[in-house]
């Protein structure tokens, strides 16, 4: 029986509820991130009770993962290389200076206003770094943009997000990690996520690209669902090789 607490009944709820919200949203004509979390508010334990994402057990996270690869993918696939060339300086300084502001700004705040101590704070810090394509790009298509303004949100949105991933891993192997210099153990093991991620995510990428291109290998009509199924094998492949590197590796791909 798949009852109403079953992973069944609440992963389909699920999709079929955020399917009517973006449709909601695109007949009201606002960011669908809106109408999906006013939906997912008033199903949840706040609402109505009838999701309660607990149910799905550890499958949730390994859900959301594979949800976050696709969209990142996918948002990578709409970074153009001639406008993500045009706005490099942005885009350098926004992922690198503005991460590492908004990185020690949060860090300090709740440490001085909250009185947490240093390891969360800075735990903390790393954690809210990233701005998301699911939140930027909704906002971007409904808002009347500079095309280059519109083209560093977007890009910014997505890129972020590969990078705030590996800054979050990172910071926590560092602050529990058993060595005696946290500095050379996050150094190496930010070096090795985004070395892997980006050689997996380059070959991976041209490989799905070749395979589109030939006719015979995949046929008219089977190009989403064959990159659809490439994209979470690179995801989780490069997981299985070093952790938090696949979000980074899907966005090279899609680049």
């Amino acid at each position: 029986m798949h009852g109403p607490d079953s992973a069944g009944f609440i992963f389909g709820l699920a999709l079929g509820a955020g399917v009517v919200a973006v449709l909601l949203a695109r007949w009201l004509r606002i960011p669908s991130i809106l109408a999906l979390l006013g939906f997912g508010v008033s199903l949840g334990a706040d609402g109505l009770g009838w999701l309660e994402p607990r149910g799905l057990g550890s499958g949730l996270s390994e859900i959301v993962e594979l949800a976050v690869a696709v969209i990142l993918f996918e948002g990578g696939l709409n970074l153009e290389a001639a406008r993500l060339r045009a706005e490099a300086r942005a885009l350098q300084l926004l992922i690198s200076l503005g991460a590492l502001i908004t990185f020690a700004g949060a860090a300090l705040v709740v440490h001085f206003a909250l009185d947490w101590s240093w390891t969360l704070s800075i735990l903390f810090g790393s954690l809210v770094i990233v701005t998301g394509p699911t939140v930027i790009r909704p906002i971007v298509r409904h808002v009347s943009l500079t095309p280059r303004l519109a083209t560093v949100l977007e890009a910014e949105g997505v890129l972020i997000d590969a990078v705030g991933a590996i800054v979050a891993a990172v910071t926590l192997q560092a602050l529990v990690g058993p060595e005696a210099d946290p500095l050379a153990l996050g150094l190496r093991g930010l070096l090795a996520r985004v070395a892997l991620g980006a050689i997996l995510g380059l070959v991976g990428g041209l490989v799905i690209a070749q395979l589109l291109r030939a006719r015979r290998i995949v046929p008219e009509g089977l190009e989403n669902i064959v990159t659809l199924g490439a994209v979470l094998f690179l995801f989780q492949a490069a997981e299985a090789l070093q952790s938090e590197s696949g979000i980074l590796t899907v966005v090279v791909a899609g680049v």
